[in-house]
């Protein structure tokens, strides 16, 4: 058997090499003589093929096919019958040694390598981040509203380099950057200046005249210094935006961005302590040496988005302080198809949640549980959409990200050829240069390889069901997910699931969207977390809403004398506590029975 290459983007060339016959891995090349090859050359610019041969007065190698077709297509004009002698030797045996050492991704690589904070300083950045705050500077709502502008700009002045960053971190294209990370950032940050003046104000409670003397009031304080833990996969958003919601609320804030993602980290640290005070906000670089170090600290609150299985790690560690968290851990987000949908709404919509940023987003549709007799039109409508979306095929896209490592793109492998379902859309992996190919699969049992736990890549389950009630019956099995999903124009159809199942969020008829509106907040429920962000939400959970009373002397001997002792009998006790609501009546002795009601 020839052996197998995969060529793309080899050489820097635009062309392709292809066989008739292709498999997975890479392109088949046919050695038909010893003497003579005949390659057919396809030409990605003309669209158009040809069959050209060349020849030589030795053997051709079996490893260097590869190496002389591209010469061939890189070096010569050919059409078809062209016949081509073979390229220099001095040039086959560099670009061999190339070929084996190393494949040229189809994006550029980030090979930046991310500089620790020392072990050492770590404690003493949280000692000055604490010092900074209990200098009272947050308090003033002009600073923050200045702190709060400035994280904007410095998105705003750098987002070239922040795309940069980001296509060698997750080879993501800069669209999506610019959708899911600046417009979100940036909606925080407005928010944040326009409120945070309301947010922090102090609030009356509702009136009650029995306290009206004592002057009741609630105000949101912050907590202290708070740690930030910030996952790989949407890092300027989630950096940014989680920042902005520390500062409204009058914290310190240090930041540990992902170890994942050496550019953006690198440049965020280079950053914000141009932008932002020196002394209350801070960057941590650094792996899980330097995460444990952090851990070990009292921190005032902890945010954390990213896996449950980290998320446990830090609940643990937070739990010897008994220090409030907010966690947002994601999950297998559900889909349920009813066959009155518009279909090629629902295929469009379903592959673009699924495969944005190469399915590395925690609100990603995981599966989508359909009726078994609408699978095959589904599947016919997913693979129209998957073609409009990669006309050229995803790996040669520009609208398509990269997995963050290889280690992940790994797992991911392991995953797609474990499953027992039919690969009917990609199924390619090439783990080098963390390609997962976007990929679905139909006829996937519930016990499946693809189902165990949440995927975090661009593969799409499609599990065939028999009624909606096996369905909700699945999802309710399950840890409650971050969002459950619902394609149908049938408002009742979309109220039995929802109704009828938890989740952090619920969308109809789209996917991640409801994370970009202002007003909604993102948070989990269960095992896909606790606790909100964005906008006034996140402000929320950094602060804590300390009530006040002040209470004049003279209201002991108006009203409130007769708590101290020696205790004697008051009549104004018993009018402090509000009359109950009336009771309620059962219709019969037997519903009194099942309802609880007491005997009347």
């Amino acid at each position: 058997m020839a052996p197998l290459f995969s060529i793309q983007n080899f050489l820097g060339v635009k062309s392709q090499l292809d066989v008739s016959n292709c498999q997975r891995s890479g392109r088949r090349l046919e050695n038909k003589s010893v003497l003579t090859t005949r390659l057919r050359l396809w030409c990605a610019s003309a669209r158009e093929s040809h069959f050209v041969t060349y020849t030589s007065c030795s053997p051709v190698p079996r490893n260097r096919l590869a190496i002389y077709a591209l010469y061939i297509i890189s070096q010569t004009r050919w059409t078809t019958g062209t016949v081509i002698t073979p390229p220099p030797s001095s040039l086959v045996q560099k670009q061999s040694l190339l070929y084996r050492r190393r494949r040229c991704p189809p994006f550029p690589m980030s090979t930046t390598t991310l500089s620790y904070t020392p072990i050492e300083d770590i404690p003493k950045i949280h000692q000055r981040a604490a010092t900074a705050f209990l200098s009272g500077k947050t308090k003033s709502i002009k600073f923050r509203k200045a702190q709060i502008a400035q994280v904007g700009y410095l998105l705003k002045d750098n987002e070239q380099r922040i795309k940069d960053a980001l296509k060698l971190d997750l080879g993501r294209p800069e669209l999506e950057t610019d959708l899911l990370d600046f417009n979100n950032a940036y909606s925080d940050v407005r928010m944040a200046y326009d409120n945070v003046e309301k947010w922090a104000r102090t609030h009356r409670p509702h009136f009650s005249l029995n306290y009206c003397a004592m002057r009741p009031s609630l105000k949101a304080e912050p907590k202290g210094t708070v740690l930030i833990v910030i996952p790989f996969n949407f890092p300027a958003f989630l950096t940014t935006g989680s920042l902005v919601s520390a500062i409204a609320a009058g914290d310190a804030a240090v930041v540990k961005p992902s170890e994942q993602t050496p550019a953006f980290s690198a440049l965020i640290a280079e950053l914000l302590p141009k932008y932002v005070d020196n002394e209350l906000y801070h960057v941590i670089n650094g792996g899980p040496e330097e995460a444990t170090k952090i851990l070990e600290l009292r921190w005032d609150h902890i945010f954390y988005v990213g896996s449950g299985r980290v998320g446990r790690i830090i609940a643990e560690a937070a739990a010897k302080h008994l220090t409030p968290l907010t966690l947002e851990l994601g999950g297998k987000n559900p889909v349920v198809v009813d066959p009155k949908c518009d279909i090629k709404t629902t295929a469009r919509r379903l592959l673009w949640g699924r495969f944005t940023n190469a399915g590395q987003i925690c609100l990603c549709p995981e599966y989508v549980l359909v009726p078994r007799t609408f699978q095959d039109t589904l599947v016919s409508a997913l693979e129209q959409a998957y073609h409009a979306f990669y006309p050229e095929g995803p790996a040669k896209s520009a609208s398509f990200a990269r997995i963050i490592t290889k280690a992940h793109a790994e797992r991911i492998q392991k995953l797609i050829a474990a499953t027992r379902g039919t690969v009917v859309l990609g199924g390619d992996v090439d783990v080098p240069t963390r390609y997962v190919a976007p990929t679905v699969v139909k006829d996937v049992k519930l016990d499946d390889a693809l189902m165990a736990d949440e995927v975090f890549g661009p593969v799409l389950a499609i599990v065939p069901i028999d009624s909606i009630d096996e369905a909700l019956a699945y999802i309710n099995s399950r840890d409650r997910p971050l969002a459950v999903y619902v394609f149908s124009n049938d408002k009742a159809f979309q109220r039995k699931v929802f109704e009828n199942t938890q989740s952090g969020m619920a969308m109809a008829n789209d996917t991640i969207l409801s994370a970009a509106v202002p007003g909604l907040p993102i948070g989990g429920v269960g095992g896909s977390g606790y606790g909100y962000y964005t906008g006034k939400h996140a402000f929320d959970e950094f602060t804590h809403l300390r009530p006040f009373i002040d209470n004049p002397s003279w209201v002991d001997t108006l009203a409130f004398n007769f708590r101290f002792p020696p205790y004697t009998p008051s009549r104004l006790l018993k009018l402090l506590a509000p009359r109950l609501p009336p009771r309620p009546t059962p219709k019969s002795p037997s519903e009194a029975k099942t309802n609880g009601h007491a005997k009347l």
